[in-house]
């Protein structure tokens, strides 16, 4: 039985579940072909993830091929509540999610999904999997495998796997080049920025804008806040990737310093306690602070909370102030959650469309591979990730050259010199 807020949304979510499918041709291709090849057939799937159009449309593909579905949301912020109601009352799935919900009620959707005893596991975040580990281990016997969404994730699932505590193939779709090089980079980069102007109303262009981590989410950040105008600084603890955001034009500082001339504050590492207190005592009168890790610990709400005298909640919808002692204002924008997922909508439909046929492709392929598989961290196989990119040109009527046979016995032999 699902735990939804409303059912009476389910209309108004499955008017914005068809119009994110319309940008999502090739999800909509894999659908149509598992509807007739059913690579899941039987399988009962329980996934934590935002619960948002698009994900409605990954769900939609997984039970056209013969899976049952069961829905715990990744963040209680994101949720779309129309969009659970459509996915429950419309589209048969099980789902576990209220926008808002506290922590307890999270992790209790968490239980309700793994309770439906899946076969298979989709995460955003890795809490699912942490969870049949340490509270719901038995159900682990009946789990053959399962797919990772995030950064953040896959650095959690790494360690579980180092330290041999993994008990089943996990498969770290954001590593594949269709997932982070667009997903990533595109989609956050853009929806990142639209959470912030929709929650602030800020002008970019003239701000300092110092993104904190220049991975694939931070280089997407830091080449559209540039081309909105601001002043962008970047903080890193990879010298490799200092040096490309340096080589690229964009200031290179450590937080200590970059604090003290910022105006909008924007964290994408995945860890912990990246902006402090420490930060805060010399930020400006106003500056915003935004979160677009997957986890809210990057910005160490509680030390700002500490530190505030008060604190205006909602001045704006998902904007609070908090007031220091000498009168300076911090914006704390979504709770220090993610930011676009919360005040914006997430990533547009057209980048999740790879990321989520990719979802879909290594679900099935772990279907039939599974037995194959040691419980460990794989790798999504190159053929998916050349597919998927290949059918997302071809939706955009976008050709490419092919090797001739003389290029292809070139690349593939050692004999021939120049």
């Amino acid at each position: 039985m699902s735990d939804i807020a409303d059912a009476s949304l389910a209309y108004e979510g499955t008017k914005r579940i068809e119009w994110a499918d319309r940008s999502m041709p090739v999800l909509r291709q894999i659908r149509e072909r598992f509807a007739v090849d059913r690579p899941l057939d039987g399988l009962k799937i329980a996934a934590c993830m935002h619960v948002t159009t698009e994900t409605a449309n990954l769900i939609r593909t997984l039970q056209a091929g013969g899976a049952s579905v069961a829905l715990a949301a990744s963040n209680p912020l994101s949720t779309q509540d129309d969009t659970a109601a459509a996915l429950a009352h419309e589209y048969g799935a099980e789902v576990f999610a209220r926008s808002g919900i506290d922590r307890e009620g999270y992790y209790r959707h968490i239980h309700q999904a793994l309770e439906t005893g899946p076969d298979l596991v989709l995460d955003d975040g890795c809490d699912l999997v942490n969870t049949l580990h340490t509270d719901r281990s038995d159900l682990i016997g009946t789990v053959k495998g399962g797919c990772e969404e995030t950064t953040t994730g896959v650095i959690r699932l790494h360690q579980m796997a180092l330290e041999g505590a993994l008990r089943f193939p996990m498969v770290a779709v954001n590593d594949t080049d269709t997932k982070h090089m667009f997903d990533n980079r595109y989609g956050t980069g853009q929806s990142t920025l639209d959470g912030i102007i929709r929650a602030t109303n800020t002008l970019l262009a003239g701000k300092t804008v110092v993104i904190a981590g220049f991975g694939y989410c931070g280089r997407g950040l830091a080449e559209r806040a540039r081309g909105l105008g601001a002043r962008v600084v970047v903080t890193e603890i990879d010298p490799v990737k200092a040096l490309d955001a340096a080589l690229q034009g964009f200031g290179v500082e450590p937080m200590a310093e970059a604090a003290a001339h910022g105006d909008v504050f924007i964290t994408v590492t995945g860890n912990r306690d990246v902006v402090t207190a420490e930060h805060f005592a010399v930020m400006k009168d106003g500056a915003i602070l935004a979160n677009s890790g997957h986890f809210d610990v990057e910005i160490d709400v509680r030390g700002l909370g500490d530190l505030a005298v008060e604190v205006h909640r909602d001045s704006r919808p998902l904007a609070d102030e908090y007031v220091l002692s000498d009168g300076r204002r911090l914006v704390l924008l979504a709770e220090g959650r993610l930011v676009n997922l919360t005040a914006a909508e997430g990533h547009p439909a057209a980048v999740m469309d790879m990321s989520f046929a990719d979802q879909a492709l290594t679900c099935a392929w772990l279907a039939k591979e599974h037995q194959n598989l040691e419980p460990a961290l794989h790798d999504v196989p190159k053929e998916i990730d050349t597919e998927v990119a290949g059918l997302k040109l071809a939706s955009m009527a976008i050709g490419i050259d092919t090797l001739t046979p003389d290029q292809e016995e070139y690349l593939h032999s050692w004999r021939i010199g120049s």
